[in-house]
């Protein structure tokens, strides 16, 4: 399984919509409207690099709103239930 975060500049007017119609997308697992100078956030589950490349540049890109995507792809997840697990290794 391949993750990404896609950070996204949306028109200011249409952030609602682009947000729903980027959930729409197969491979979008979830979408925020975020702070700061980025308009939302997506989180990108696909198979492969092909995938992911119909999904951001193929789909994404193409929804009437953005105006620019930033892709990132994740090596590794980190979560907290995997780092709570690793410091009570041998503490029972």
């Amino acid at each position: 399984m391949l993750t990404a975060i896609v950070l996204i500049d949306a028109d200011s007017a249409r952030i609602p919509e682009v947000a729903e119609e980027i959930t729409q997308i197969d491979g979008v697992s979830e979408a925020y409207s975020t702070t700061g100078d980025k308009d939302l956030i997506a989180i990108v589950r696909v198979t492969d690099h092909d995938h992911l490349a119909d999904v951001v540049a193929d789909k994404m890109g193409k929804v009437p709103g953005v105006l620019n995507t930033t892709t990132y792809i994740a090596f590794r997840t980190y979560s907290q239930h995997d780092l709570e697990a690793a410091f009570h290794i041998g503490l029972d």
